[in-house]
């Protein structure tokens, strides 16, 4: 199978998930979408509080060696068992998610352009580039809503780790970018060129 492999990087809250969302409405089954951080290292040695206070935001908290190997069992054209990452816990369950492979495959992630070896799997990389504000608020939102947590640890860890970490590896990283959205699935302009160049790889 011929694949197209998109890359969707950028900050905590920026909207990779709208534009992930918006391609898969636009192309239904011709997508599968593989997500980074449900590739967070296991710590099923540790208790909850301990689990805590890790560093989520560093590049050495993810899995890249079990996230190549299925990236590039999908490129092949063989489905994968994605790991489920679950987030009130700080820790992965023991259930899996089946991905089967498709005609185009999104990789979303805030730190997938920061590892070389990921990059040099990926035939397009989108950074979006939203405003700081906006995607603190957004994590707030999203955080206190969907992940049980409260507004203080949100912004102890948003000052301590999330911060420091997208200015010292995410921000960096939209060097490697082909293409950098600002405002992300808002950019009607930007998003049309994304849509356009998947229709015509997928010949609609």
């Amino acid at each position: 199978m011929d694949i197209l492999t998109i890359g969707i990087a950028g900050g905590t809250g920026c909207g990779k998930t709208t534009i992930t969302k918006r391609i898969v409405s636009e192309f239904g089954r011709d997508v599968s979408v593989i997500h980074h951080d449900s590739y967070y290292r296991a710590h099923d040695d540790m208790p909850y509080e301990e689990r805590c206070k890790l560093n989520y935001d560093h590049p050495n908290s993810f899995d890249n060696e079990l996230f190549l190997t299925h990236l590039r069992a999908l490129r092949h054209g063989k489905a994968v068992e994605s790991p489920v990452y679950d987030y009130t816990i700080h820790n992965r369950t023991e259930q899996t998610k089946t991905i089967r492979p498709a005609r185009v495959l999104v990789v979303e992630g805030i730190l997938i352009f920061a590892d070389r070896a990921i990059c040099d799997e990926l035939d397009i990389k989108l950074y979006v580039d939203t405003d700081a504000d906006v995607r603190i608020l957004r994590r707030i939102v999203r955080d206190t809503r969907d992940r049980g947590r409260s507004l203080e640890s949100i912004v102890h860890q948003y000052l301590t780790t999330v911060k420091p970490m997208h200015e010292l590896f995410v921000e960096p990283s939209k060097r490697h970018a082909d293409l950098i959205i600002p405002e992300g699935g808002h950019n009607t302009v930007a998003m049309e060129m994304v849509m356009e160049r998947i229709r015509g790889y997928l010949g609609r």
